[in-house]
């Protein structure tokens, strides 16, 4: 286990730094300057601006101050933000964010194997078909036309539900159910796929042949083989939802990560958009290290090497 961990972190530290670099180059090769705004600031005040953040210094130097201050935990200031860090903003906005992806986490992995148990155990029936309808549904419509569609039927048409903020438990049902449909559409293919497999195993059979109820056979033998693969996918999966969709928290102007990073990038705030950028990568490697840790400890065939 130490060999294994000791080489995943000589794998996820090389990354994370690419990461951090080709952002950081990225960032400073865009057009535009962070101090840009409706009414032009005169020149000398633009020059005290860009030496007070040390945007004045050669960009190999401005790389090495940044990394040096990433290496210790401070992302810098905000540009836009005078008095704000960028650590304090991502704190502001990740309750929120974290609110957010653990409900549609939730939600898309419970409904998506129920669905896809149902679809496995009734093959061509209706329980089948409404499966497949959801997969076409969560996989083929993006959230910026799941969203408005929500929003007129629930918030404008019913008035059951807010349009837009946080002003409650309620305003987070509308993006949550947004976030849940992609990943309960992967989630139920990937499940009704392993469940119709698992059903023809030979495990399976030897219960079936021992009397044993469907009701057993399927939660004792079939779902555990059938829902394991699933756990490859919730790493990456997670990561994403739990810093938020960048589309879905600006629909609902939900002040979480996501917002953050979209108004951060039309303002050119680079410090916050590398700030954010970082975070997710590293939830990424953090997340991919735990389900690779969990699938190893449910299949003891899988080895850690």
């Amino acid at each position: 286990m130490a060999g294994f961990l000791l080489r995943r972190l000589g794998v996820a530290i090389p990354t994370l730094l690419a990461v951090i670099t080709l952002s950081f180059f990225m960032m400073h090769a865009a057009p535009g300057s962070p101090f840009a705004s409706a009414r032009k600031l005169p020149p000398e005040v633009e020059r005290n601006m860009r030496a007070r953040y040390g945007l004045d210094l050669p960009v190999g130097e401005q790389y090495l101050r940044y990394l040096g201050g990433a290496v210790r935990g401070d992302l810098g200031p905000s540009l836009k933000y005078p008095g704000k860090s960028v650590s304090k903003i991502i704190g502001q906005g990740l309750p929120t964010s974290l609110k957010l992806g653990v409900a549609a986490l939730v939600c898309g992995t419970v409904l998506g194997v129920a669905l896809g148990v149902a679809a496995a155990l009734r093959r061509r029936r209706e329980a089948d078909h409404l499966a497949t309808v959801a997969v076409l549904a969560g996989l083929g419509l993006p959230s910026f036309v799941t969203a408005p569609l929500l929003v007129l039927v629930f918030a404008a048409w019913l008035g059951w539900l807010p349009t837009a903020g946080l002003a409650g438990p309620e305003s987070l049902i509308l993006p949550v159910a947004v976030l849940t449909l992609p990943l309960l559409a992967s989630v139920s293919r990937l499940t009704r796929a392993g469940m119709a497999e698992a059903l023809r195993s030979n495990a399976v059979r030897t219960a079936r042949a021992q009397g044993l109820s469907r009701t057993t056979v399927v939660l004792r033998y079939a779902l555990p083989q059938a829902t394991l693969p699933l756990v490859s996918i919730l790493g990456p999966a997670a990561a994403g939802l739990l810093t938020g969709s960048l589309v879905v928290e600006q629909l609902f102007g939900l002040p979480g990560v996501g917002k953050a990073f979209v108004l951060s990038a039309l303002q050119r705030d680079y410090t916050v958009v590398l700030g954010v950028v970082i975070l997710y990568a590293a939830l990424i490697l953090v997340l991919n290290l735990l389900a690779d840790l969990l699938y190893a400890a449910l299949d003891p065939r899988v080895k850690l090497a």
